[in-house]
């Protein structure tokens, strides 16, 4: 099978950065199912510090993807979310909260 003929790629580095782009959609996606799984087991919404991280490396992926496009909007917003994610992990390690597994003990929508 021609991936390069079936999906119009015009070369193979050019599949490579979709692949990568897919990837990168892969850890956001897996960031979620992460949280909902902990907040299952919490009986109540939680945020795991490993959804930080799977964020980080999502985000950063992303990033990379943008950039290789050269599209701003896109490239803003994905560097934008990083600095949030990254700030998150900061705020987590520096209160020592990363030894619990859930950030914050957990956040908790009931209001």
């Amino acid at each position: 099978m021609d991936l390069l003929a079936m999906f119009d790629f015009e070369n193979t580095a050019e599949m490579v950065w979709v692949g990568l782009g897919f990837a990168a959609q892969a850890m956001f996606g897996l960031r979620f199912i992460v949280q909902w799984l902990y907040s299952e087991r919490a009986g109540k919404s939680v945020v795991p510090v490993i959804f930080w991280h799977f964020s980080v490396l999502g985000g950063t992926l992303m990033l990379s993807y943008a950039i290789y496009r050269w599209d701003p909007v896109f490239m803003l917003g994905q560097a934008m979310g990083l600095a949030i994610y990254l700030r998150n992990l900061w705020l987590i390690y520096r209160g020592g909260e990363a030894a619990e597994g859930v950030a914050g003990g957990g956040q908790d929508t009931d209001g």
